[in-house]
């Protein structure tokens, strides 16, 4: 069979399909991977850019692998006074809003995009935008999952802390994770308001913009040389919301909007139109100045470009291998329709990247050796380390992930 991803530019050719209901088929699938002598690459949505997500050998699919664990609220109260819940590895994002909302609960931040499966969002350390607030991956408190060795191990920070530093940011490499534990919050709602302005009114008023609101990006379109912007402030608990069915058009595709809803009602947006992405995360102090360089690369040289570049903010972390370990960081997205090369367009805000002491995000599209890499993350070969002392034979490692060994 030939594998595609979401976008469908990325291509592979698994040697079998596993889809396992119970836990005990992700047990099987790794035995069988074993037996043949075939890596395992577990994929839910398929929402990556990159290459991470390309399975080689047995591609396990998570799609009826989803929903609230039995019990829903574990322990209780996490380690910061929080709820803790436990999901299934192949949920969607989109499917813990309601299940999470009749419990009083809701997630601490998600993306623009929900459609990710839960396990594939936090390997890759998705996120929303906030300056106080954290990717996806931070907000996991424990793991379950099958390893190299057949075994069906928990993790957290004080059981099996290595593994959980992995397990939490994983890449797909360190064993078929089947439960995640996710500190959330009590649900709450959010003003959500969009307004188009130019540019230079945006960036002059930036600092002010990200600190007085809960959720500031903007999505800057090169064609019309204007910044689509949208802030979601908090609301009061008792707050009445209005009546919302849950995400709709994307900011850049409307000139005015404002409108109140629950947060996984209101954050993110539909985005069905085929593109491929580059993301980068600078920085925080970096953001602006790196911006601007991307705005005058494009204007200068990919004049017909018709996508968006978005900016965002996010706080920063303590994981091995996140984009905003041990910093406060702006992320600064470019798209480019899958029907054309992205490869120039990419190549040249890479290099800017560069410059900027740039990260990139692990789902979506990069040029970076890993000896670049390890030079980029202070823990990256730390977690290749440990990666090695769990599956010391590479069972969860494709040859794309080997090609990025440090």
């Amino acid at each position: 069979m030939i594998w595609r991803n979401w976008s469908g530019r990325q291509e592979a050719e698994p040697l079998a399909v596993a889809s396992p209901g119970d836990e005990a088929g992700f047990v099987d699938a790794v035995a069988l991977a074993r037996r043949e002598g075939w890596s395992v690459r577990a994929v839910g949505a398929a929402h990556s850019h990159s290459r991470v997500a390309a399975p080689d050998g047995l591609l396990v699919e998570t799609d009826d692998w989803h929903g609230l664990v039995d019990g829903d609220v574990v322990d209780g109260i996490g380690h910061d006074g929080q709820p803790v819940v436990r999901v299934r590895s192949g949920t969607r994002i989109h499917q813990l809003g309601e299940p999470l909302h009749r419990l009083g609960l809701a997630l601490v931040n998600q993306g623009d995009i929900d459609r990710q499966s839960i396990a594939g969002a936090t390997a890759t350390g998705t996120h929303g935008t906030g300056p106080t607030l954290q990717n996806l991956s931070a907000a996991v408190v424990g793991a379950r999952l099958v390893t190299a060795g057949g075994e069906v191990v928990d993790c957290d920070a004080t059981n099996e802390p290595d593994l959980f530093a992995l397990a939490r940011h994983s890449l797909g490499a360190v064993g078929l994770v089947t439960e995640l534990s996710l500190r959330v919050r009590p649900r709450y709602r959010l003003d959500e308001r969009q307004w188009f302005a130019p540019p230079g009114e945006i960036m002059g008023d930036l600092d002010r913009l990200v600190a007085d609101t809960r959720h500031f990006e903007f999505f800057w379109v090169p064609e019309r040389d204007l910044c689509a912007c949208k802030s979601l402030d908090e609301l009061p608990p008792d707050a009445e919301p209005d009546p919302v069915d849950g995400p709709i058009a994307p900011v850049e595709q409307v000139a005015k909007r404002e409108r109140r809803g629950w947060s996984h009602q209101i954050i993110s947006s539909i985005r069905d139109d085929r593109h491929t992405e580059m993301e980068y995360g600078v920085p925080a102090e970096a953001g602006p100045a790196c911006f601007a360089e991307i705005r005058e690369l494009i204007l200068e040289r990919f004049t017909d470009l018709q996508w968006p570049v978005e900016y965002r903010t996010l706080a920063a972390d303590d994981q091995l291998i996140s984009v905003a370990a041990g910093r406060p960081t702006v992320t600064i997205s470019v798209h480019q329709d899958v029907a054309l090369d992205d490869r120039p367009l990419f190549e040249a805000c890479e290099e800017v990247f560069r410059r900027h002491d740039g990260r990139p995000h692990w789902g979506k599209v990069h040029y970076r050796t890993g000896g670049e890499l390890a030079d980029l993350h202070v823990g990256y070969r730390r977690w290749w380390e440990l990666r090695d002392r769990y599956d010391p034979d590479g069972v969860f490692v494709t040859a794309d992930l080997a090609a990025l060994r440090p």
